[in-house]
């Protein structure tokens, strides 16, 4: 076992409210669009909020059997989608069509491990089988109900179809998951256990029952304005804005990828995880725990804090967390602070609870690849103490070194990944 290992990225996969692949996403992200608009998953006469970031035209049955599907919930669906962009784009599996099933060598196979997170799994399937029960007697709930809505079963089913038999696993750390999921396969790979891993996030919770949970605790914006609801840092900011999708990338072994002449996106340097130990759901006063997180990843980088160039933040949209993310990257970054760039794509996509971090780490990685740093869509005007550079309105064109992305979990839970450009 060779300790140290470095670890780059050669495949990326997404299905968001603004894409249904990474070119789609990425044209969207440079275009500024908006993936907010009136929910049409259920009806919400009822409720108080009426916007969410729903995934447009989705077809799974265009790649899988509907049998399958009957026996597979959205969360799953979402992950098996991006996981096939992901793996045929790392060139790990030969062919030319997509294919939910396409196996990797049997040889490469105990090398090859699966982390993909979800906060909240089935819960749509859950709803369901509870009316069913409820109305036609429990004997009538399906019998495919639990491994439908169980979290793990988005990564159990990625390794499956694809014969990945490395480690899988699956962090339920709400809404820092998607990043613990790349950084812990970083770690495995890093330290010699596997060569290659699908990792990142997916979720699926616009439901009646998910929204009306987070509207009730008041965690919602219930802005009927789709293009003022998420908008992250804005003095009128009132809640984030439910989103859903899935975002996951390949990452590998250096040599390992170098030998089988892979195209390298980006190389993945650092990698912190903390817990504020505060409070269920508020983060620590002045982002303490945040703070604290990007120093751990900073470090695990050995590089300085003025060398990053850009930080895809949290950036929830809440009043709390954009105020505290604030100041802890005022905290972390001093003077630096004031050089930053610092966005929040769920101005664009919403938040992707457990999907979050894998999807904004796509996003990461094609803002260092394309050298574009997006922007934070709808952002008109801030309060006198966040006074960063959020990048309103539009994205710059500037050519980037490092780029950190956080996310910042109920519980508290913190995950910070540092990427880096490659120069082959």
């Amino acid at each position: 076992m060779k300790i140290g290992r470095k670890v780059v990225i050669t495949g990326l996969g997404t299905i968001n409210p603004i894409g249904n692949s990474v070119e789609e996403s990425w044209k969207s992200v440079r275009e500024g669009k908006c993936g907010v608009g009136e929910i049409t998953a259920f009806d919400t006469t009822n409720f108080k909020v009426k916007v969410a970031a729903e995934v447009k035209n989705f077809h799974p049955e265009t790649r899988l059997e509907k049998r399958e599907l009957r026996h597979m919930a959205r969360f799953t669906q979402l992950a098996l989608y991006a996981a096939d962009e992901a793996i045929k784009d790392s060139g790990l599996c030969e062919t030319e069509d997509f294919s939910f099933d396409t196996k990797i060598s049997d040889e490469e196979a105990d090398r090859c491990g699966v982390i993909i997170s979800c906060g909240i799994g089935g819960i749509g399937n859950i709803e369901e089988q509870h009316k069913r029960g409820e109305d036609m007697g429990y004997e009538k709930v399906n019998p495919f109900f639990v491994p439908m809505a169980i979290s793990n079963m988005a990564a159990a089913r990625v390794a499956i179809n694809h014969g990945l038999k490395g480690m899988c696993t699956c962090p339920v750390t709400a809404c820092a998951g998607g990043s613990n999921a790349i950084g812990d396969a970083f770690l495995r790979i890093r330290d010699g256990y596997e060569d290659v891993f699908v990792c990142g996030g997916t979720e699926s919770s616009i439901t009646p029952l998910g929204i009306a949970g987070f509207q009730n605790m008041k965690a919602l914006s219930q802005s009927e304005d789709p293009k003022r609801a998420s908008i992250p840092f804005d003095k009128d900011r009132n809640g984030f804005v439910m989103g859903e999708g899935s975002g996951i990338v390949v990452l590998e072994e250096y040599e390992h990828a170098k030998k089988r002449g892979a195209h390298i996106y980006a190389e993945m340097v650092g990698y912190g995880s903390n817990c504020d130990a505060y409070h269920i759901t508020s983060p620590s006063p002045e982002g303490e725990g945040g703070a604290k997180c990007m120093k751990l990843a900073l470090k695990d980088a050995g590089i300085s804090a003025d060398e990053v160039d850009y930080i895809n933040a949290h950036g929830t949209s809440t009043s709390l967390n954009d105020k505290y993310e604030t100041a802890a990257i005022k905290s972390v970054f001093g003077d630096h602070a004031k050089e930053l760039l610092v966005s929040s794509t769920k101005s664009m996509t919403g938040h992707l609870l457990g999907g979050a971090g894998g999807v904004e780490a796509v996003f990461s990685i094609k803002a260092l690849e394309d050298g574009f740093v997006p922007a934070t869509v709808g952002l008109m005007e801030t309060e006198p103490d966040m006074d960063l550079n959020y990048v309103p309105g539009k994205g710059i064109e500037k050519k980037l070194d490092y780029v950190l992305s956080n996310s910042l979990g109920f519980g508290g839970h913190n995950a910070c990944l540092i990427f880096k450009r490659y120069e082959g």
